[in-house]
This record gives C-alpha cells, sequence and structure tokens, in this order.
C-alpha cells in the first residue's frame, strides 16, 4: 500500500510544479522606431523595433499586432516596405519564449500610432515630448518636388507663421501650454503659369509640463499600517529627460508641515482629522508645485494651505509672439501671425477666418496640389526696424481661407 502511494505521489509531483510555473513575466515589452517616422506617406518604408528590457539576456520570440489584430510578422524587426494607407493604425509587439514547462508571455508593449499618409503633404513633429519652455521644430514634407514660394503653418485653424522661399521647416522658440493643439500647414508654388496649393491633414502635438500638479491620495485601507495609521501618497508626472534631478516631497496638515523633505513620494501619519496636502520640488530647476487640498475626516471651515514661497514661472500663458532673427543674407523671412479665436458658423460664401480645406487633394492626373486658392493677407503693424530689409513683418490675426477656387493664371 505504501508502495501504491509513493507511485501516485511522484506521478502527480511534476503537474504540481508545472502549475506554479508562471505564464508571463513582470517585463514589458518596447516599440522603438528604427528607421521612417511615425508620419509616412503612402509608399514609403518604415521599420519598428521590439525591444525585451529582460536583465538575463535570455533569447526571445516576437509577437506583433495591430489594435487587438495578431500580425504574422515574428521576427525583432517589423517592416513596412510599401506601406499602404490601410497599413495604419497602433502597432504593439510582446515577447515569447518556450520553456520545459511551457510558454512564458511579456507584458504586451504600449501601441505606437504609424499614420499612413495618402495626400500630397504631411506635418512632421522632430521630437516627442515636447516640453515647456522648449522649442517646437515641425517640417512640412510635400511628395515629390517642387518649386515652392510659400509654406504657411496653422494651429487649430489659425495662421501662426508664413514663411516665403523653399524652405518647409517651422522653429517655434520657447512654447508654452496655450501653443498646444493640431497643427497642420500649407505648401503653395507656381507652375505653367498657375499656382498650386496643397495642405496636410491636422498632427496634433500635446505640450507637456516638466513637473505636472500633484494629486494627493489619502490611503486609509493599508492593513500594514495598522487601525491608527494612514498612508499619504504624492502623485506627480514628472517628464523631465534623463538624468532627470531629484524631487524632494513635503507633506502638510491644516497649514502645517509634517516632517523634512523626502525623496519617497508617500509618508505614515496617525490618522487625524483636518486639511492634507502635498508639495513637490526639483531643487536644480527651481520647479514646485502644489496638490489642491483634501480632508479626512470631520472638517469645517474652508481649507487650509500653507503659505507658498516663490515658484518658478513655468510659462503656462500665452507665450509671446514667435519671432525669426534672420541672416542679413537671407532675402525671405517668415511672417508671424498672433492668434485670434476663428468662427465657425457657416455662412453662403465662406468665411475668410475658416482654414483650408484639408481633405481637399488635386486628382492624380495632375501635379501635386494643383487646387489654386487665394491668401489673405494681414493687417501689417509697423516693423520695429524698418531700415533692416531681413527683419520679419508682423501681422495681427489674419484668419486663413477655407474655400478653394478653380486654378488661375498668375
Amino acid at each position: 500500500m505504501e508502495a501504491v502511494t509513493s507511485f501516485l505521489v511522484l506521478l502527480l509531483l511534476p503537474q504540481l510544479i508545472v502549475s506554479e510555473v508562471p505564464t508571463s513575466t513582470s517585463y514589458r515589452a518596447v516599440v522603438e522606431i528604427v528607421s521612417g517616422d511615425s508620419m509616412i506617406f503612402s509608399g514609403e518604408p518604415l521599420s519598428l523595433r521590439c525591444i525585451i528590457p529582460d536583465p538575463y539576456q535570455a533569447s526571445w520570440g516576437y509577437l506583433w499586432f495591430r489594435g487587438s489584430v495578431q500580425l504574422p510578422q515574428t521576427g525583432e524587426i517589423f517592416q513596412l516596405w510599401n506601406a499602404n494607407v490601410k497599413e495604419s493604425g497602433k502597432y504593439s509587439c510582446q515577447g515569447k519564449k518556450e520553456t520545459d514547462v511551457g510558454s512564458i508571455k511579456t507584458l504586451r508593449s504600449l501601441p505606437y500610432e504609424i499614420h499612413v499618409d495618402g495626400g500630397f503633404a504631411i506635418l512632421q513633429l522632430a521630437k516627442r515630448p515636447v516640453l515647456v519652455g522648449d522649442a517646437l521644430d515641425l517640417k512640412c514634407r510635400l511628395r515629390g518636388n517642387a518649386p515652392v514660394h510659400e509654406t504657411i503653418l496653422y494651429r487649430d485653424g489659425i495662421q501662426v507663421m508664413v514663411q516665403s522661399g523653399s524652405s518647409l521647416n517651422f522653429h517655434l522658440p520657447h512654447v508654452t501650454l496655450e501653443d498646444e493643439g493640431r497643427y497642420s500647414c500649407r505648401v503653395s508654388w507656381d507652375l505653367s503659369r498657375r499656382t498650386h496649393s496643397v495642405m496636410s491633414v491636422p498632427t496634433l502635438v500635446n505640450i507637456l509640463e516638466v513637473l505636472a500638479k500633484p494629486v494627493l491620495e489619502i490611503d486609509i485601507d493599508n492593513a500594514q499600517l495598522g487601525q491608527y495609521k494612514m498612508n499619504l501618497i504624492c502623485h506627480v508626472q514628472y517628464n523631465a529627460p534623463a538624468p532627470a534631478a531629484p524631487v524632494n516631497y513635503y507633506f502638510y496638515k491644516n497649514n502645517n508641515l509634517l516632517g523634512p523633505a523626502n525623496s519617497l513620494n508617500h509618508m505614515h501619519v496617525r490618522k487625524a482629522a483636518g486639511w492634507y496636502s502635498c508639495r513637490a520640488k526639483v531643487p536644480k530647476l527651481d520647479i514646485v508645485r502644489w496638490s489642491e487640498p483634501r480632508s479626512f475626516g470631520e472638517v469645517t471651515g474652508p481649507p487650509l494651505m500653507p503659505t507658498r514661497p516663490h515658484l518658478r514661472n513655468q510659462m503656462t500663458s500665452r507665450s509671446p509672439l514667435h519671432t525669426f532673427s534672420a541672416p542679413e543674407t537671407q532675402p525671405a523671412s517668415p511672417k508671424y501671425f498672433a492668434s485670434s479665436p476663428s468662427f465657425n458658423q457657416r455662412t453662403e460664401s465662406p468665411s475668410p477666418s475658416e482654414a483650408p480645406d484639408p481633405t481637399s487633394l488635386p486628382t492624380s492626373d495632375r501635379l501635386p496640389g494643383q487646387t489654386q486658392t487665394s491668401e489673405p493677407q494681414g493687417v501689417p503693424y509697423r516693423c520695429k526696424a524698418e531700415t533692416q530689409p531681413a527683419s520679419p513683418k508682423y501681422f495681427a490675426s489674419s484668419p486663413s481661407f477655407n474655400q478653394h477656387t478653380e486654378s488661375q493664371s498668375v
């Protein structure tokens, strides 16, 4: 009988061991772009790489997805040789390896969005993310070669900058949160005594603060702290590029500091009614952000906040007019426009405040962008230095024009 029991134990032991083997790891795969851009023309190539942050450098296989659909590619590099508009979407990857006890998978990567454009102009962002105070560099790409004489940049349908000449690059220094929006560009050129024009689809540009506003969490259900204590957690989004300067955290109750600066974003305190808040500070960058106060228990009166010291201006208000210093030898200088609200009301004849229709594309039997539009001119301000021929001209708000007219002789 004992022999039979031992035999059964030995028979079931491998099954018990296999059932305890995990089928996934804590590693999360990462998708990065190898060649191309997140916005490309149809017919162009694109390469993505799947990275597995495995400290043991194990051998992994790869699974690729577009949305929720698994793709047939299984290599580390995902290649689009001749991109099609239908291949636009959010791409992700996942690591997979076979072991003696079964398959193990990593966590699926965060999606990487690819847009394949079938039009004649696209607006590309030089880098992501864009932080408050950074320069915003944009490039308006044109399919094919054309003798470009003017390029216009729009934000949310309003003209931001006009450049004369063949340059397709825009540079906006020291952006603020107010510079966030949907950007598009329009390119115009003359050919065969006609003016041709094409416009890109809008591209969303997000502007992030280096240190976002903290959010205080009061955790009272932590069993490890016991019945009489709670955990204060200061959640903050820190977007500084690596190597990032350290963040110090401070916690307050009823206008009183609860302790010295801490590199950890949480603190254990005794449960007591009152108003609680936290402060996040980056000493090297001189940036300080405060959370909104939160109440615990029965409190009366308005929330109390500590006296706030000098805060560094993170440029959250509307940035000044973007300026451009051109060398004296540069004849073509851009014109700049101040932003003003546009009107969306439709009338029988389109208002000049409406932006050009980005969906209007030229026919395939003509050169790119044989759509003629007339460009409204703003009311000029007086130039600061009229004797400098290469200095930029500044304009008051000049709404863009939305009506596409037939090609006219120039």
